[in-house]
This record gives C-alpha cells, structure tokens and sequence, in this order.
C-alpha cells in the first residue's frame, strides 16, 4: 500500500521519557483513523480491543503487513532504537501512553529500565496473553534482571519467532 515503509509511533520508555518506536509499516496509512471508525461501527470489536488494545484479526494489517508481524520482522528498524539508547535488545515492550494505566502501581517498574525489542511477554505467548499477565511478566523481569536472563529470552525470542506462536 501507498505510503512510508518504516513507521515511528511514540512510544513510552525508560523514565516515563516518550521516544519514537520505528517498525516496518504493517497497516494501512490511516490506522489510526480506521482504527476509530471502526471500533465505532462494531460494538462487538470495541469490547475485543478494550481490554487488550488488540485485534486477533485486525483489519488494519496490509497482507504483506500480516507476513511481517508473523515472523516479526515488522520489529528489525527497533535496532535503530536500541543503537541510540532509547531501548534495549531484552526488556518490556514499550507502550503508548493510554497504557500506563494498565500497568496501576508496576509503572514504576516498568520505568525502570528501558524497554526491550523481545522480552518475557513476547516469548510467553505474545497475543496470547492477557494485559494483566503482560504487566506481571515485564514486574518480574525488572525485579529478576541479570545477563543470563537476557541471554535466555534471546534464546527463547529464536524459537518464538521460528513458531510464530502468538504473533499477529
């Protein structure tokens, strides 16, 4: 589809510090205004996406866009972000503002440390997984960080991509 192929949406870091999050473009140019109008024509998508800001099907996904996000390579322009210190290799994904509320009294974990391109979440089912056992799995890794564990979830992040489980 028409339009730029990488994608910098902001996201919120390390230090509650906003920072742009590049990606390969997936979706349609106008997401976010699609996003909207279609979430209020279909009450029954509205209550899919509320509680996880999620679509299992989102209509949004070009068709190249769906083979990017399954082998996750939609995520490779994030090393741009992890050379100029905004993320890490390991960590919790970033998120958008509207989900720090999400995270209630663990956004001080999440703060913490800078965001990661994979992580305990992304290698646990992705998609999967609920808002709530996302929020506990990035708690868990702050409080349990070390090398080895880094080392471990980039192992992990291997086969999660070669099965794409979860990825969508």
């Amino acid at each position: 589809s028409p339009g730029s192929i990488v994608f910098g949406h902001k996201r919120v870091g390390q230090g509650g510090k906003s920072f742009s999050c590049y990606k390969f473009r997936s979706m349609v140019p106008n997401a976010q205004e699609a996003l909207e109008q279609y979430l209020k024509d279909n009450p029954a998508a509205r209550e899919e996406w509320e509680p996880d800001f999620n679509f299992k099907y989102d209509p949004r996904v070009t068709r190249i866009g769906k083979f990017l996000r399954k082998t996750s390579l939609d995520e490779l322009p994030q090393l741009w972000n992890v050379l100029v210190g905004d993320m890490s290799l390991v960590g919790p994904r970033p998120i958008v503002r509207d989900e720090i509320v999400k995270y209630g009294d663990y956004i001080n974990d999440f703060y913490l440390v800078p965001p990661g391109i994979t992580g305990v979440w992304q290698v646990s089912g992705r998609s999967d997984t609920t808002y709530e056992e996302r929020v506990l799995m990035d708690s868990w890794y702050v409080h349990n960080w070390s090398v080895w564990i880094d080392i471990v979830y980039l192992l992990k992040t291997v086969l999660a991509v070669a099965k794409s489980k979860g990825a969508y």
